[in-house]
């Protein structure tokens, strides 16, 4: 039977942050901030290769409580590990001094501590509805909330404008790279703080640029089924940094500071003499292709072409980078065959999830294959 997770309500997220905060400190907290998960459409892979990737918004978000302390320490509580604290000097948070769910929800305050911002000793809450491990961004949607909210304790918030955002959205890579020791790129951050209601948001890599693309899906009579195959994801196990390593060095071999520069696929590949990097550098470089092709056709309204390359873009990754599994295999295959224009795995893979365009009249019918 088909479960859907609904995205809690403001209110509800307000509400679960803030008992949190109660419960520890008995009192309650200066202000609320939240951030969201997302789904990325198409460009997979692609952030740290200084290329395009296509993220939306979910409505599901992670929700912050916080308050300032005078003592200069630092506690943190979260309905993310049961409840869990963890309390310490705020220096106490730096890269290899702190690990697992305490590095990603601590880990903004050090990197705006190193940016200069004037945080000071804090109490915070987080509470969350963005799916964990499901290759949602769950941990940049965290970052970006504490993010926020720490920038405003230091009396520098950083929600006003889109550079403003898009310097949060740096410092909680950095956060993420150092800190919690996830090599990221870009793309999770960015659609967590920079996206706006409605749109999809073309991200350059290369420059941090960004343009906001129209996608909507219910005019069109469409829906985007995102389908968490419960195969748990890691950004820190060691695949995801393999693959970057793959791509850094194939850079390397070709004489350039990224992938996104390669201009010629086939000079590019006869340069290279090992298969399993040829078919690294084929997937990055096709899947930005795909990422200008599928924002052309989004725009002309073109559903099927826009199908059709989301599959392109699941068979690379399948075959050439090598990054989905039997269950993200299995869903999509499921989901195309009951009717889906296109379907394809999201985010760094390994387990997580995969999004499925379908036709509004065939949603629950593909929802149960």
């Amino acid at each position: 039977m088909t479960q859907w997770q609904q995205a809690w309500s403001v209110d509800e997220g307000v509400e679960v942050a803030r008992s949190l905060l109660r419960r520890v400190t008995g009192s309650e907290p200066v202000g609320f901030w939240a951030s969201p998960g997302r789904v990325n459409l198409i460009g997979e892979h692609t952030d740290y290769n200084g290329g395009l990737c296509l993220p939306i918004a979910l409505p599901h978000r992670t929700y912050v409580a916080a308050s300032p302390r005078r003592d200069g320490r630092a506690r943190l509580v979260t309905g993310l590990a049961d409840g869990q604290t963890w309390e310490g000097e705020l220096s106490e948070i730096a890269p290899g001094s702190v690990s697992d769910w305490v590095a990603y929800c601590g880990g903004p305050a050090w990197a705006l501590r190193e940016a200069g911002f004037p945080v000071p000793g804090f109490d915070l809450a987080i509470a969350s509805c963005v799916p964990l491990g499901a290759g949602l961004s769950s941990s940049a949607a965290v970052e970006c909330a504490v993010g926020l909210a720490l920038a405003e304790l230091a009396e520098r918030p950083l929600d006003g404008d889109d550079p403003a955002r898009a310097q949060l959205a740096a410092l909680c890579v950095r956060a993420e790279n150092e800190v919690a020791g996830a090599p990221t790129g870009g793309m999770d951050q960015a659609a967590s703080l920079r996206t706006i209601a409605g749109h999809a948001l073309l991200l350059d890599c290369l420059d941090g640029s960004v343009r906001h693309i129209p996608f909507d899906l219910e005019r069109a009579g469409l829906e985007l089924l995102v389908i968490d195959t419960r195969a748990s994801h890691s950004l820190a196990d060691g695949q995801y940094a393999a693959r970057r390593a793959d791509c850094e060095r194939a850079a390397g071999q070709l004489g350039l500071s990224a992938l996104r520069e390669v201009s010629d696929l086939t000079g590019a590949l006869d340069l290279i003499a090992d298969e399993v990097t040829r078919r690294r550098v084929r997937h990055v470089v096709t899947e930005i292709a795909r990422v200008t092709r599928f924002v052309a056709a989004a725009e002309d309204g073109d559903w099927q072409l826009v199908g059709s390359l989301m599959n392109e873009s699941h068979d690379s990754l399948r075959d050439d980078y090598e990054v989905s599994c039997v269950e993200l295999d299995v869903a999509v295959a499921a989901a195309r065959s009951a009717g889906a224009l296109g379907a394809r795995m999201t985010g760094g893979g390994f387990g997580g999830s995969a999004i499925a365009l379908v036709r509004a009249d065939d949603a629950s019918s593909v929802a149960d294959a």
